[in-house]
């Protein structure tokens, strides 16, 4: 599998977008106050919303979501289209970045995305504009005889299975506790959250940090969760 394949697999814009803020939030009620693997930002700028994952061991993505449609790069530290493993000055592999349009050259160069020198730490990247029937990908010659050459399986395999029960099976495996699969249909149903997922994903957690996040995220609170918006 390629990125090639994601855009193909990938869902619309704004369907993405619902998809990851869900992910963030589930995993803010599981782990409120500590390092998540999946974060969302609905003010990433003034017109900009973004998502991200970190996995721990040197594998992430970062998403831009902006008016002119939306931007996808991702990083997998062990594929062999890594910056860092086919030249003695890292570069991009060819391809990955040849294509990117004009509208979002910004986020290729963008020091979030590139490491302390300026090269993009990238090993898959994908865009989209508003009205385009699907995601693109630059054209790429792979190394052959790998099953996932640039990462793209494993970076976005949640993205890939957009189901409660998807990240029920991450979120068990990664924080080895059980976790309520009702509150997690909730939260993919994009529901405003109340107390009470709250508690069925988390017992423990500080409601204030969870209300805390949802704002940060822009994902809808239960009227008694924003006493000061009513």
């Amino acid at each position: 599998m390629t990125a090639q394949d994601i855009a193909a697999a990938l869902p619309d814009i704004d369907t993405l977008k619902d998809l990851c803020r869900s992910m963030a939030m589930a995993e803010a009620i599981l782990n409120p106050d500590g390092e998540r693997v999946y974060s969302y930002s609905a003010q990433w700028s003034e017109t900009e919303e973004a998502a991200s994952m970190r996995n721990g061991s040197g594998d992430e993505y970062d998403m831009v979501f902006a008016p002119d449609g939306a931007y996808i790069r991702g990083f997998d530290h062990e594929s062999p289209l890594s910056p860092y493993h086919h030249e003695d000055v890292p570069r991009p592999w060819p391809g990955v970045l040849d294509s990117v349009p004009e509208a979002f050259r910004r986020y290729v160069d963008e020091p979030a995305f590139t490491d302390e020198d300026g090269c993009p730490v990238v090993t898959a990247c994908l865009w989209r504009e508003p009205d385009a029937p699907s995601w693109r990908t630059g054209r790429i010659t792979f190394p052959t005889d790998h099953p996932d050459p640039d990462g793209s399986a494993r970076l976005f395999e949640l993205l890939l299975t957009p189901t409660p029960e998807a990240f029920r099976a991450f979120a068990e495996d990664y924080y080895e506790v059980p976790t309520d699969i009702e509150a997690l249909r909730h939260i993919y149903d994009l529901r405003p959250l109340g107390l009470p997922q709250i508690i069925a994903l988390n017992p423990g957690a500080s409601v204030s940090e969870v209300v805390a996040a949802a704002r940060v995220m822009g994902y809808p609170l239960t009227d008694d969760l924003r006493p000061d918006e009513s």
